[in-house]
């Protein structure tokens, strides 16, 4: 046998050893559950046992979701929805081992009915593919889609007369916006490309990239973190500054995920999103993605006029000058304030 064959097979035996690996390069042990089907809703407890058909001596388990430890009978509270992670650390002989599980967790309510009334109609751009909605310095920003049609604009909403307009280039399907802190962020579809712009002027001073996430679809903030919907279930928080991904939630209610997570607007707390092709709002909890609302805007839809382009509703703002919401639609020719109240 050469030195080297010799150095290599000494080297792997070191690193086998230090890393507690077993010899057959698959896990003792396997973690089980008291879920039906792997899914749990809050406020129920979780049972977690080690399966451990060798029946080896197993000296301690630390049991852990996304980082914190939790107890062997774990009361599902405070934690996220969704997908999940369990992961078990199990020191047997002298090594140990770790192997994990997925678990779904579930709302353990259904969400709340609400109801509206329209407050104002106003003007609307009827050839407007409306993306993204925001006010800010009681001014309205949209975005609009459509290759060769996408736009970022500064409105009167009170008038729908267009105070600036910016053009995005042919290749670019534009998606949701938010303001922040003086910068106008606007996603785009399918590009994976990011523009931020001056609020006053619409002047373009940077661009970013998307990270995990899949595509643009909307985005709103909370005074401090954006938040970014890619049409799965999953939402987006990124550093203002950075524009990095820094974490997710995604979005579930009583019964499963919600995908097609679509407009977004920071209200009171809460992060509401349009589902595409579907008339009505989703209240979001940011901080476990729990579905707490439905707003059934459907109606609306009759109440602007028909023609071979009217698309659905999409486009819901919130003006802190008014305390109110206003809500539009993909080609809709008017704006609506409303009052939204539990049905």
């Amino acid at each position: 046998m050469s030195t080297f064959k010799l150095f290599a097979i000494t080297l792997l035996s070191l690193l086998f050893w230090t890393c507690g690996g077993s010899s057959d390069g698959k896990n003792k042990f396997s973690i089980g559950t008291n879920a039906k089907n792997n899914t749990v809703a809050l406020g129920e407890t979780l049972q977690l046992t080690v399966n451990n058909p060798k029946k080896l001596t197993i000296n301690s388990v630390t049991y852990s979701i996304n980082g914190k430890t939790i107890s062997e009978n774990f009361k599902v509270d405070n934690v996220k929805l969704g997908e999940q992670s369990i992961v078990a650390k199990i020191n047997y002989d002298d090594t140990s081992e770790e192997v994990s599980t997925k678990i779904t967790i579930l709302n353990n309510e259904s969400p709340k009915i609400y109801d509206f009334k329209i407050i104002n109609e106003y003007p609307h751009d009827i050839t407007s593919y409306t993306q993204g909605l925001e006010f800010y310095n009681g001014d309205l920003y949209e975005s609009t889609g459509q290759y060769k049609e996408s736009k970022l604009r500064k409105v009167n909403y009170k008038t729908g007369e267009v105070i600036k307009n910016v053009n995005l280039g042919n290749q670019y399907f534009a998606e949701g916006l938010t303001v922040l802190n003086g910068k106008v962020y606007q996603l785009t579809w399918r590009e994976s490309t990011g523009f931020v712009y001056d609020a006053a002027t619409l002047e373009k001073t940077s661009s970013f990239r998307y990270g995990k996430s899949k595509e643009g679809w909307g985005l709103c903030n909370d005074g401090k973190t954006l938040y970014k919907s890619d049409g799965t279930e999953y939402i987006w928080t990124l550093n203002p500054d950075t524009l990095v991904e820094m974490d997710n939630i995604q979005v579930y209610h009583n019964r499963g995920k919600v995908i097609e997570l679509n407009e977004l607007e920071w209200i009171n707390g809460k992060i509401y999103a349009n589902r595409y092709q579907k008339n009505g709002v989703a209240i979001i909890n940011p901080i476990n993605g729990a579905v707490e609302g439905v707003i059934d805007f459907s109606s609306l839809k009759d109440k602007v006029t028909q023609h071979p382009n009217l698309d659905v509703l999409n486009g819901i703002a919130y003006n802190p000058e008014t305390n109110t919401i206003f809500v539009t639609g993909k080609d809709w020719d008017k704006l609506f304030e409303v009052e939204v109240f539990v049905k």
